[in-house]
């Protein structure tokens, strides 16, 4: 089969990760997607690096099972805490969400004065601040965990009282430092903008890794001349079938999909 014709491969705890298929598929319409999403073990962010990293190895070994040319990790916990490692370990393209993430926020930020927030297991990972500092070296930057948010995502409460309290209480110590640029850290984060917006205010640029990792995918497949010309068929897989992830999923891409549910751990 001719590489280019082959999936890009995306995938997340759940579905967060759909975030970023929105902006693959904006960018890139022609090319065929392979979404898992892992639904029977969300969330990532209080896991072990270790659990983390085993759940990631096996997505990716289903991933290639489906052809894929390249895979987007969609989860900030893995990128964080796992790229290194998957990168060493097969040897297929992959492309995660941080470094996008953080080359947004530079290009923003007027007063070098930003927020991160993101899992606990992103936040503790340290490796949005430094690179963010390996980048922009008198930055200063302030981190928060805000475990709630992949929950209310995956419930789908994205703008109901309940999440704006919970955004109320985790963004307030943010807004005492005057960031001017907040960084959603993880990939369900967008689902709740609307509600993270009105509480941080309208003066803080919301930078959503999203677009940029799709712009990554395009300059990768555009230099290896791999590029789909001719595809456009998504496909959807999951660890647990419910029909929250087929509502998420039409609200966020504006089309219909059912997802298939499969096991991987064998």
């Amino acid at each position: 089969m001719d590489i280019s014709k082959r999936p890009i491969g995306i995938f997340d705890s759940g579905v967060g990760g759909l975030t970023v298929t929105k902006e693959v598929i904006n960018v890139l319409p022609k090319e065929d997607i392979v979404y898992f999403g892992d639904t029977a073990r969300v969330p990532y962010g209080s896991k072990s690096k270790e659990l983390v990293y085993k759940f990631s190895c096996e997505i990716i070994n289903f991933l290639k099972q489906q052809n894929v040319k390249a895979i987007i990790i969609a989860c900030n916990t893995v990128s964080s805490n796992c790229y290194e490692d998957l990168k060493s370990k097969f040897d297929i393209p992959i492309i995660e969400v941080l470094n996008p993430g953080v080359a947004s926020a530079i290009k923003v930020t007027k007063n070098k004065k930003i927020g991160i927030i993101g899992t606990e297991a992103t936040i503790r990972s340290n490796q949005y601040e430094k690179k963010i500092k390996d980048k922009l070296k008198d930055a200063k930057v302030y981190s928060k965990a805000c475990p709630l948010f992949v929950p209310l995502a995956e419930e789908g409460l994205l703008e109901d009282k309940i999440t704006i309290d919970v955004a109320s209480m985790y963004l307030e110590e943010l807004k005492k430092y005057n960031i001017d640029s907040l960084i959603l850290g993880c990939t369900h984060y967008p689902l709740l903008k609307n509600t993270i917006k009105k509480v941080i205010g309208e003066d803080v640029t919301i930078v959503d890794p999203a677009f940029e990792t799709a712009i990554q995918m395009k300059k990768f497949l555009q230099e290896k001349g791999i590029e789909n010309k001719d595809g456009g068929n998504h496909k959807f897989y999951v660890s647990d079938k419910s029909d929250k992830f087929d509502f998420i999923c039409s609200l966020v891409l504006k089309e219909n999909h059912i997802a298939e549910k499969v096991s991987i751990e064998k």
